[in-house]
């Protein structure tokens, strides 16, 4: 039985070959020079303790002086045979595609996955990271591979920088790995081959279809081959995933490609294609990959965003910048707490110190007087400013942070330490309006003032509650679902923002997540650095450009949406639900 098994199944592969022959590219032609294939081995500090193999190929055209573009393969090992049972052949494949001009001099990574050797060899078992490393999200991989392996090749070859050089593949888990690296530092990475990609539950990457329709276009390439006997297991299924991704990807409004067949999970139909795959992803280059930034019928993101503007530094060299707020005309100022200081950025985009010693403060907000509202910790006030620097206490005793001001002039402050929301009358008494959120930051209100959205910075929500004509909070819910990274179950949410819309503008660790009003993240706003951002407020005379806060700097975007100036009451339209 055991013999008539493995003949069917060879057979099948036999008769599956045949549909999916490997063309001419494929194999050795006379005259091409053959470029060279050395194996190394690295142990990796990102994955401690990991040990792998990997391949360097060097085509026979590589001069040192001149930087050579790179394609980084995962499970490389099964892509360099050569032999005349070998399906893929990358080696000769890009002898024969480099020789004819159809990809440039390229140098080739193919990497396996990371195993933690056992200390007991003989009675332990290994720990074999390959899911753990690919199917992952997040930039752990990405990390290993630029920070590790990319300068110790460097080392002996002169690898092109820049991100338009570099191409990354895979098949199956090396599929989505090679997709995230790029999706995560496409600073690195911009030409992405992925084979019957796991782009379902092993380790939450079935989000991806969706994450691509929020965020905010990236300047990527993708192809993409599927087959429909893929396999459909606990996880999910490989058939629909992979077209699911490809829709979204197209939704966006990516450069994509798509190559459906009949095969199942294997590397049949991926080997025959692969150099046109290669041809398709290094077409017309050496032009630039740049992001999408066609406005799509239904893509949120783009409708918001105007495409024609991208983020600008604004101001850099701080020590911590939070507290962005906008006076009625537009100017913005923000707090450098770390060093004590406010500073102004006019609307004409300068900048100057506004105030020092200003005692330590995080949050600020105009009031519908003109002053400028904040809370500080040495001591604990909350306070105001007018335009000419003269101060007003308010209430004592508040250990605050983020604060919103009313039509009224009311206050509510944010005390994270404390657990609590706190309400501050005009006549200066304070009382706690809310407990319960482990790390209440960012406030604001809604911007026909009914409502109240605290951020919890230790989770994935943003509680919106109702608010009465007292000044109390009531009926809070976590209503607002933030994206998270993986293997954190926080966002990181911090400052917040509204638009006129009634959406709001919440800055997390992933971007600007931006959500509707019925509370549905509907945009993702790339990050202008891959520092963390701290806050986000509307301004500029318009009120039509977004102000960001991000370490040591300050960054702004002009948008199609505008926000609500200090005191104005607007009642947003009738949410579609």
């Amino acid at each position: 039985m055991r013999f008539f098994a493995a003949f069917i199944l060879f057979c099948s592969l036999s008769l599956a070959q045949e549909s999916y022959p490997l063309g001419p590219d494929s194999q050795r032609q006379p005259g091409v020079p053959e470029g060279k294939l050395t194996q190394h081995r690295w142990t990796s500090t990102v994955f401690p303790g990991t040990v792998r193999d990997y391949w360097i190929y060097v085509p026979a055209q590589y001069k040192p002086d001149k930087p050579a573009c790179l394609l980084v393969v995962q499970d490389g090992g099964g892509w360099i045979a050569t032999g005349e049972r070998a399906r893929f052949r990358a080696p000769i494949v890009m002898d024969n595609l480099i020789h004819k001009g159809e990809m440039p001099v390229t140098i080739g990574i193919f990497i396996n996955p990371g195993v933690l050797p056992a200390l007991d060899g003989q009675s332990q078992q290994s720990r074999y990271n390959r899911s753990f490393e690919y199917d992952g999200l997040g930039d752990r991989y990405a990390r290993m591979l630029i920070d590790e392996i990319l300068p110790e090749v460097g080392r002996s070859y002169n690898l092109s920088k820049d991100p338009n050089d570099r191409a990354i593949a895979g098949s199956s888990s090396g599929g989505i790995a090679a997709f995230t690296v790029a999706w995560e530092r496409p600073d690195q990475f911009r030409r992405v081959l992925s084979y019957i990609g796991s782009y379902v539950n092993l380790r939450g990457g079935q989000i991806y279809p969706s994450l691509i329709r929020k965020v905010e276009p990236k300047p990527l390439r993708v192809f993409i081959q599927d087959g429909e006997k893929d396999q459909n297991i606990y996880a999910g299924n490989w058939w629909i995933a992979n077209q699911d991704m490809h829709s979204s990807l197209a939704f966006a409004g990516y450069d994509v490609r798509h190559v459906w067949g009949t095969e199942g999970h294997n590397g049949i139909h991926g080997s025959a294609l692969l150099p046109d795959a290669l041809r398709w992803l290094w077409r017309d280059y050496p032009k630039t990959i740049t992001a999408s930034r066609r406005v799509g019928e239904r893509h949120e993101v783009m409708q918001i965003l105007d495409p024609a503007r991208e983020w600008e530094e604004v101001s850099s060299g701080h020590g911590f910048t939070e507290g962005p707020a906008a006076d009625k005309d537009g100017n913005v100022y923000f707090t450098d707490g770390l060093q004590d200081k406010i500073f102004k950025i006019g609307t004409d985009g300068g900048v100057k110190l506004w105030k020092e010693k200003a005692g330590r403060v995080w949050g600020m907000m105009f009031g519908p007087d003109g002053r400028l509202y904040a809370g500080r910790r040495e001591p604990k006030q909350v306070f105001s400013w007018g335009m000419d620097g003269s101060e007003k206490i308010i209430a004592e005793g508040i250990d605050a942070n983020d604060l919103a001001v009313t039509a009224q002039g009311e206050i509510y402050v944010t005390d994270p330490l404390g657990h609590r929301v706190w309400f501050v009358d005009r006549a200066g008494n304070k009382r706690v309006a809310a407990e319960g959120i482990e790390f209440p930051n960012g406030v604001i209100l809604s911007p026909d003032q009914s409502l109240v959205m605290v951020a919890d910075t230790r989770s994935k929500w943003v509680t919106s509650f109702q608010r009465t004509a007292d000044g109390s909070l009531i009926n809070g819910q976590a209503f607002y679902r933030m994206e998270t990274p993986d293997g954190v179950a926080s966002a990181s949410s911090d400052g917040l923002t509204v638009d006129s819309l009634g959406y709001l503008y919440v800055a997390t660790s992933l971007g600007i997540q931006i959500c509707d009003q019925p509370g549905r993240v509907v945009a993702i706003v790339n990050k202008p650095h891959a520092g963390p951002l701290s806050n986000v407020t509307f301004g500029g005379p318009k009120l039509d450009t977004l102000y960001v806060t991000a370490g040591d700097k300050v960054f702004r975007r002009t948008i199609r949406r505008k926000g609500v100036s200090a005191g104005e009451i607007v009642k947003p339209p009738q949410p579609r639900l």
